[in-house]
């Protein structure tokens, strides 16, 4: 009988070994900090669809490098900011990374490698990329396309005027004709 591996604390050598790719789907809810840019009025969204292959790549005089391909993709209703009503984004993540021995090693090699670097944990937390990854692809300003209904601006109809405040330079002009 095989266990599925938990997204949360996987094996990555065991997997690239057995060249495995893993799928699945999580619930928004499972990612608080994603999960609270969802307007509390919109309608609950789907899980977030999420698949990974693990491999090893050879690499001539040295040993064999660990990659790991993520593709994601969610519809995630966001508050658009013209007309402040949901809008449903689709979010897509499709990115390779290349793991590392140690933070050092990343730090080293971070400014000259063209591809993402993380450091290679015994169980490796897939839920917190995914959540990194899906944040970053998050747009700057959510809005719809075409708003369902136009936003009404109104000028200060609630505001009370301002009260009058005497003019300090008429004050100025009756000193100066006193002193004349």
């Amino acid at each position: 009988m095989s266990r599925t591996p938990q997204p949360s604390r996987l094996n990555l050598t065991a997997l690239a070994q057995g060249e495995q790719v893993l799928a699945g789907r999580t619930p928004l809810a499972d990612l608080a900090r994603l999960a609270a840019e969802v307007p509390p009025e919109a309608a609950a969204p789907a899980d977030i669809r999420w698949d990974i292959r693990v491999e090893w790549r050879p690499r001539s005089g040295a040993s064999d490098e660990l990659w790991l391909h993520l593709e994601a993709g969610a519809e995630v209703p966001l508050s658009c900011q013209r007309c402040l009503a949901p809008a449903v984004h689709s979010l897509e993540v499709d990115r390779w990374f290349r793991f590392v021995e140690s933070e050092a090693v990343a730090e080293a090699e971070d400014d000259e490698s063209e591809e993402d670097l993380l450091v290679l944990e015994p169980q490796f937390d897939l839920l917190a990329l995914l959540e990194d990854e899906l944040l970053m692809s998050l747009p700057l300003v959510p809005m719809h396309a075409q708003c369902p209904s136009e936003p009404v601006f109104r000028a200060g109809e609630d505001e009370a005027p301002a009260p009058a405040r005497p003019n300090p330079f008429a004050a100025l002009a009756q000193l100066k004709k006193k002193a004349d």
